[in-house]
């Protein structure tokens, strides 16, 4: 027998939660807007009506070789240890700091004896598209690169940790007259952290991203790019 737990959105109607994470459910309703395909799918809803916005519905996997084992099945070390509780509280804390970052719906957990299985509900960013996206098509400006650098020494100086920094969980938005806004997304297995000595690493790890894009997907990204990067996140 399962113990389902939900922590929610204040906007979220409380009635008939389990919908909210059933993809079905939304495909009854004609309100799947799309899907994006990592470890697993991604749903794109048209919420509007329920949360004044649209949402993307995620489903923890596990990755690496005991992922292929055991797929979406986590030990269950009490309720604030689950990830997508984690997240849920995290993104609430980084929009509080005024972070960039999508603000969380909803988070379940399915707990079934000492395993549970987990699901997040969070705020689609309209007219977003990651970087690796965006460089596949078109060079962007010295000012996004700086604009870049600049919001990951935001994030640094707030002492946050993101364990998958990558040119896929930065997005640029389109807004009106040709302005733009960054976001930061997937905070899955992120945290706090103090003191200086990771930041470093952290910088060099999307750094391999983009390299690694390039390869992968011909991103358009050169070593002034990066440079251009570092200059916005040092100029603090």
């Amino acid at each position: 027998m399962s113990q389902i737990h939900y922590l929610f959105h204040p906007n979220l109607a409380q009635q008939n939660l389990e919908n909210y994470f059933d993809p079905a459910y939304w495909k009854r309703q004609n309100k799947i807007l799309g899907s994006a395909t990592g470890r697993g799918v991604t749903w794109f809803l048209a919420t509007e009506q329920q949360v004044k916005c649209n949402s993307a519905l995620r489903h923890y996997y596990r990755g690496g070789l005991f992922g292929k084992l055991i797929k979406d099945h986590f030990l269950f070390t009490g309720l604030n240890q689950c990830r997508s509780i984690k997240e849920f509280q995290l993104l609430q804390q980084l929009k509080q700091k005024g972070l960039p970052v999508p603000t969380p719906i909803a988070a379940r957990v399915k707990r079934t004896l000492l395993c549970y299985q987990a699901d997040i509900l969070i705020e689609l960013i309209e007219n977003g598209r990651d970087l690796v996206a965006i460089l596949q098509e078109k060079i962007l400006s010295d000012d996004i690169w700086r604009q870049i650098g600049k919001l990951i020494r935001q994030l640094h100086d707030q002492q946050v940790f993101h364990s998958d920094l990558n040119a896929h969980n930065i997005l640029l938005q389109s807004l009106d007259n040709q302005q733009y806004k960054l976001w930061l997304l997937d905070f899955d297995k992120c945290d706090f952290r103090q003191g200086d000595e990771w930041k470093a690493a952290n910088l060099q790890r999307l750094y391999r991203s983009f390299q690694k894009e390039i390869h992968r997907y011909q991103i358009q990204f050169t070593p002034q790019n990066w440079q251009t990067l570092l200059q916005g996140y040092h100029s603090h």
